[in-house]
C-alpha cells in the first residue's frame, strides 16, 4: 500500500550500522578507602568509585558544642552563610559558579568549596540579612515538637557543651556580629580538626588539595569542654492535647563496644517503623504499651552517641489521660530486657536490623561520605563495611543486658498541656 512502509524494511532500520564495542569487565577494580593524615592533623580520605559526579565534603569539628555564653548560636548562622562572600569569591560568584555547573563537583566549585571553608569574610550587612533566615529556621521548628523536646532532653542532661542548641536562642537572634562569627572561625576551624573526603575522586588529587589549600590554620584550636552528664528535668507546658515524653540515662560514647550494644538494644525494643507511614506495632515497646492501654500511642527507643558521652532511653507520645501509664509501661519493658528477658532470635533480628540500616545507608552517595567523614573525624581512620558488621555480630546477649543495667541517674522531659497529666517519677 503506497506511503506505507513494508514491516520488513521497517525491521532493518533497527539494525545497528557496526557490533556494539564489548567492555573489559575487568577495566575497573574495586578500590578501597585511602586515608592519610598530613603532619598539620588534617585527615583526607578518599574512594575512588569510577562514578561520573564527584563527591567532595571538608567536615570540620566545630559544633554548638564549641559555642561559649558569648557566642550562643554562631553555628546556626555559619550553617546558613555557607554562600557569602569570601576573599576570593563574591556571594554571588559562588551561587552563580554552583548554579552554572548544575551544582555537579569541578575545579571551579573546587575552588569555591576551598573559599568558603578558609576564607571567610563575614560582611557585616550580609551577617545582618541572616536574622530573617535565622527567624524562619526557629519558626519551622517550632511547629515540629520533637525538635523541642529532643534540645531540652540535652539541655536537661548535660551541664555544658552538649546542652548547647542546634539552634540561635531568642535572646541573641540579631546579636551574632561578624567579628564574633570570625572569631569562631579562627578558633575552630584548623587543620587538626577538618577532615577532607572525596568519592569519585583520585586520592592522590585530593591530597595535593589539602596540602597546598586546605593546610591554613595550624594548631588544636581553642580546647572544648568535656560533656558533664548531670540528669535532671524538664516540663514543658502547652496547649496541645498530646504529650511527648523522653526519659534517658547516659549511655557510651561513639566507636565503644558499649555504643554498639545500645544500638543493638534499641532494634531490641524498638526503633520506629521502617517503611514510611507504616506501622511499628511488633516492637517489645508496642507490645507491651498496647497490653496496658486502649488509646492511641506512639513509642520508639532512644539513642545517640557523641566522642564522649551519649543518650539511651524510650520516646513516647500519647494522650493526656493515657501518658503516665504508656511511660510506667515503656520504662518497664527496658528494665524488663535488662533483667535477662532477652531470646536470641529477638537478638539475632536487632542484629540483622543494625546491619542492614547501616548498609543501605551506604548505597547512596551521601550516605557514603557522610559515613566516611564521620570516621575519619572521630578517630583518623576508616572501618569497611565489613569490619562494622563483625563488630556488630560480636555483640552478645551479656552486652545487651549490662548496657542498660549499668545506667543511673535519669533525665525526664515532659511536653504537655497544662495540668493535663500527672507522672510519678519513682516508677
Amino acid at each position: 500500500m503506497k506511503g506505507i512502509r513494508s514491516l520488513s524494511n521497517f525491521s532493518r532500520r533497527l539494525y545497528a550500522a557496526q557490533a556494539a564495542p564489548k567492555l573489559d569487565a575487568a577495566a575497573f577494580s574495586a578500590q578501597e578507602v585511602q586515608v592519610t593524615k598530613l603532619p598539620s592533623g588534617l585527615v583526607i580520605a578518599s574512594l575512588e568509585n569510577y562514578s561520573p559526579a564527584s563527591r567532595i565534603g571538608v567536615f570540620i569539628k566545630a559544633g554548638c558544642r564549641y559555642e561559649t555564653a558569648d557566642n550562643q548560636g554562631v553555628t546556626h548562622l555559619l550553617r546558613l552563610a555557607a554562600n557569602l562572600t569570601t576573599k576570593g569569591a563574591s556571594a554571588f560568584k559562588i551561587c552563580r559558579g554552583v548554579e552554572a555547573v548544575g551544582g555537579s563537583l569541578s575545579d571551579t566549585v573546587m575552588e569555591l568549596l576551598i573559599n568558603v571553608t578558609t576564607a571567610p569574610e563575614f560582611r557585616p550587612w550580609e551577617v545582618a540579612d541572616l536574622t530573617s533566615r535565622v527567624m524562619v529556621d526557629k519558626a519551622m521548628a517550632e511547629q515540629k515538637p520533637q525538635i523541642g523536646v529532643i534540645e531540652s532532653l540535652h539541655a536537661a542532661a548535660y551541664k555544658s557543651s552538649l546542652s548547647n542548641s542546634l539552634y540561635c536562642p531568642d535572646y541573641m537572634v540579631g546579636q551574632i556580629s561578624s567579628e564574633k562569627m570570625h572569631s569562631f572561625v579562627q578558633n575552630n576551624f584548623t587543620s587538626s580538626r577538618m577532615a577532607l573526603i572525596g568519592l569519585g575522586v583520585d586520592h592522590s588529587v585530593l591530597r595535593q588539595v589539602g596540602e597546598q589549600f586546605l593546610n591554613i590554620r595550624g594548631g588544636a584550636g581553642a580546647a572544648g569542654k568535656k560533656a558533664q552528664y548531670r540528669g535532671g528535668e524538664v516540663r514543658l507546658l502547652n496547649r496541645d492535647e498530646l504529650v511527648h515524653a523522653a526519659v534517658v540515662s547516659e549511655s557510651a560514647a561513639v566507636g565503644s563496644a558499649e555504643a554498639a550494644a545500645f544500638t543493638v538494644l534499641q532494634r531490641v525494643l524498638g526503633a520506629g517503623p521502617y517503611i514510611k507511614r507504616g506501622s511499628n506495632t511488633t516492637s517489645k515497646l508496642s507490645q507491651a504499651i498496647a497490653t496496658a492501654t486502649t488509646h492511641p500511642f506512639g513509642a520508639s527507643a532512644f539513642n545517640v552517641s557523641y566522642s564522649d558521652s551519649g543518650l539511651f532511653g524510650v520516646y513516647t507520645i500519647a494522650q493526656a489521660a493515657s501518658a503516665a501509664d504508656v511511660i510506667k509501661v515503656a520504662l518497664g519493658q527496658v528494665k524488663s530486657v535488662a533483667q535477662g528477658d532477652l531470646t536470641a532470635a529477638d537478638l539475632t533480628r536487632a542484629k540483622n536490623q543494625v546491619k542492614a540500616d547501616y548498609l543501605m545507608s551506604l548505597e547512596s552517595s551521601e550516605g557514603m561520605l557522610e559515613d566516611m567523614g564521620s570516621q575519619a573525624l572521630a578517630g583518623g581512620t576508616y572501618q569497611p563495611p565489613e569490619a562494622v558488621a563483625q563488630g556488630i555480630d560480636s555483640v552478645s546477649s551479656n552486652d545487651v543486658i549490662n548496657a542498660w543495667r549499668n545506667t543511673k541517674y535519669y533525665t525526664w522531659i515532659l511536653k504537655l498541656k497544662f495540668s493535663s497529666c500527672s507522672v510519678d517519677y519513682k516508677m
